[in-house]
């Protein structure tokens, strides 16, 4: 289970709008499964259908969320014209472990859908991810 505020919901949902035609891409931190920070990144590969997150910014992160003494619990993602569901690529490049991973789709840009995944060793899971207001 992913437990998110409305208000990062929101936020890469507009980061998302934002970036089309492009996939957009970020890492959400917190501790045990609670989100409470949100790092937007740069997708370096400029792509509708693919992402690659820009490393000195994911180097940045990750000092800052040990800093904080949080974790990383997700990495987050968009499909500008595609479901909420990860792709061969997605599922091929998912190597952190322990962490969910979270798409969001503007395949109907008036209703996004988002929704949560666990990915190891090519087998994906949904995960429930819950909204709670701030």
């Amino acid at each position: 289970m992913l437990q998110m505020p409305r208000s990062i919901y929101e936020r890469i949902i507009g980061q998302a709008r934002e970036g089309v035609p492009f996939e957009i891409c970020g890492i959400l931190g917190g501790k045990n499964g609670v989100v409470s920070s949100i790092y937007p990144m740069t997708n370096t590969d400029a792509s509708g259908d693919h992402f690659q997150m820009e490393p000195r910014e994911q180097f940045s992160v990750a000092k800052e969320l040990r800093s904080q003494q949080l974790e990383m619990l997700a990495v987050y993602h968009s499909h500008p014209a595609t479901p909420a569901r990860p792709s061969d690529e997605d599922i091929r490049l998912a190597l952190t472990p322990n962490i969910s991973y979270v798409i969001v789709s503007l395949a109907d840009p008036f209703a996004p859908e988002v929704r949560s995944f666990k990915i190891s060793g090519g087998k994906v899971g949904s995960e429930e991810l819950i909204i709670v207001n701030d």
